[in-house]
């Protein structure tokens, strides 16, 4: 999700409102609830006893609450410990989706109610994988490796309840697999002078990511019950998920929480608002608070006036076609949850050296409908002398392969490159693998097209090579979740990020280790961005 100065915040926000146009697809799907079945089976948790359902070799436990419902004063807080029920908790049906605009071309739809009741997780393991259950020989069974998915959406729509989603394919590898939403645009991402004078001058304005430090916090306390190992931690998400993978390493305050992280399709070079400072580059979170609220039709309102608008009020229409530039700021520099630009941190050596797994899709953006006006983005957030240098790599005009590069490829590959710099053992990775019913029309992966591969929920019409590609995702992913390292028997080599920049290439036949097609292509599109920041 791209940031910008004040200038180049309105100028982006005339082009999103460009591709809303060109878009044409927002409509309202009908609402179905979502529910597992099988046959109930218990589990005695330190957070209370739980009645998932249980079949087809996998035990599910969704719906389930990690932090107390984020509604009237508790708007705008951190989150509360969720409170304890008494006597076992039915967990069959999944939560509400957290308010939003959806976005009918998502690739992980969802239909679920919203609410700002939202604050639930969903969780998957193998049937049978009961802590201390005998396995083979009658020996306990080893705790499970933990993965916590973290969903996309550009942190303004989005669900862990997606179908596609699902987790009992990936459970069924060995793995306790979990997932959660979170508060979503202005919910979970806010700043206001009034908030800042009731926290006696150091708010929070990040809710989104104390909400996935909460959900973190209860597998830690959690994990062991479900067969789970709580040192075995992995986090990983896609597009905002990813970057939201990235802050959190970056972040004092989930310190200790995980051990691996994977970033799929998330990894950005972009500055980001701090709450109280309004400098070039440097738009201040709070000004977007103050025009929110104005534009509420509250001037200069107390911390209980803002808690008492409407939810559809604060949703505002906020949309990924129109982030309101002016009036959100999206991921903040608070101090506290986020302590500054991701990737300044990562850089300083301040992030903890473990195993890391970061990557893009070939084609993100660029064979989409709305690849001109995304072109235009680009163009709005280079100065003259980075877009010159992006040309002569590009072409004049460039192809539409640099909105890729400049919003993805290249971050990913900087980071991999700053992770093994630290010692860190890290590899990437580009998915290249087009569905073969998609193929006389593609020809490269779109942005959120290996999820469903990675998560084993394909179509029925998937072919022989793309059931191949999701069984090798599944084991890479799964190995690195078990052992940090996602290299395995009867998987081609995948090599470590090193000198030349190795990466694996899921593509239409299978995995195979390869690099960049053009390195000096992105070798431009790093030095535009270090000009980009520099002179911002």
């Amino acid at each position: 999700m791209l940031r910008a100065s004040r200038s180049g915040r309105r100028r982006a926000g005339r082009l999103m409102r460009r591709l809303a146009l060109a878009l044409l697809m927002l409509m309202t799907a009908p609402l179905h609830a979502r529910s597992i079945e099988g046959r109930p089976v218990a589990v005695a948790a330190p957070a209370g006893t739980l009645e998932g359902r249980a079949g087809d070799g996998v035990e599910g436990f969704v719906g389930i609450p990690y932090a107390a419902p984020p509604v009237g004063p508790l708007r705008w807080r951190p989150p509360e410990p969720a409170p304890r029920w008494q006597g076992v908790r039915v967990a069959a049906a999944f939560g509400n989706d957290c308010p939003q605009v959806r976005f009918p071309g998502d690739a992980t739809p969802s239909t679920q109610p919203m609410d700002e009741d939202c604050l639930t997780l969903n969780l998957w393991r193998p049937e049978g994988a009961a802590a201390g259950s005998p396995g083979e020989g009658g020996a306990p069974r080893p705790r499970l490796p933990v993965m916590v998915w973290i969903h996309g959406g550009s942190f303004v729509a989005g669900s862990s309840n997606s179908p596609v989603l699902d987790g009992a394919a990936l459970a069924r590898r060995g793995v306790l697999l979990v997932s959660f939403n979170y508060r979503l645009g202005r919910f979970g991402f806010f700043a206001h002078p009034a908030l800042t004078r009731e926290a006696g001058g150091r708010p929070h304005a990040n809710f989104a990511f104390l909400d996935m430090i909460a959900a973190l916090q209860w597998v830690k306390a959690n994990a062991a019950a479900f067969g789970g190992d709580p040192a075995n931690v992995t986090i990983f998400g896609e597009s905002a998920g990813g970057s939201a993978v990235n802050f959190l390493v970056a972040s004092p305050m989930a310190e200790g929480l995980f051990d691996k992280a994977i970033v799929m399709s998330g990894a950005n070079r972009e500055r980001f608002a701090r709450i109280d400072v309004d400098r070039p580059g440097r738009t201040s979170a709070q000004f977007a608070g103050v025009g929110f609220a104005a534009k509420a039709g509250l001037q200069q309102p107390d911390a209980a006036a803002l808690r008492a608008l409407p939810a559809d009020k604060v949703q505002g229409g906020l949309a990924m076609w129109d982030l309101q530039g002016e009036i959100f700021a999206g991921p903040v520099i608070d101090g506290h949850s986020v302590v500054a630009d991701p990737i300044e941190r990562f850089s300083s050596v301040a992030v903890p050296r473990i195993p890391y797994i970061i990557g893009s899709t070939s084609a993100e953006l660029s064979e989409e409908s709305y690849a001109p006006v995304m072109m235009d983005l680009v163009r709005a957030r280079s100065s003259n002398a980075a877009m010159a240098l992006l040309e002569r790599a590009y072409g004049d005009p460039p192809g539409f392969g640099l909105i890729d590069d400049f919003m993805f490829t290249e971050a990913a590959r900087g980071y991999a490159r700053i992770m093994a710099g630290h010692g860190a053992p890290a590899w990437r990775y580009i998915f290249d693998h087009v569905a073969e019913a998609d193929r006389a029309g593609r020809k490269g992966a779109a942005h959120a097209s290996e999820l469903a591969y990675l998560f084993g929920n394909l179509p029925d019409s998937a072919g022989p090579s793309d059931r191949e590609t999701a069984r090798l995702m599944g084991d890479y992913f799964t190995n690195f979740a078990a052992t940090g390292d996602p290299n395995g028997a009867g998987l081609p080599a995948w090599p470590r990020q090193a000198v030349g920049d190795p990466l694996l290439r899921f593509g239409a036949t299978g995995a195979e280790a390869g690099s960049d097609a053009s390195q000096a292509r992105l070798d431009a599109v790093e030095q535009a961005a270090t000009m980009r920041r520099a002179g911002e």
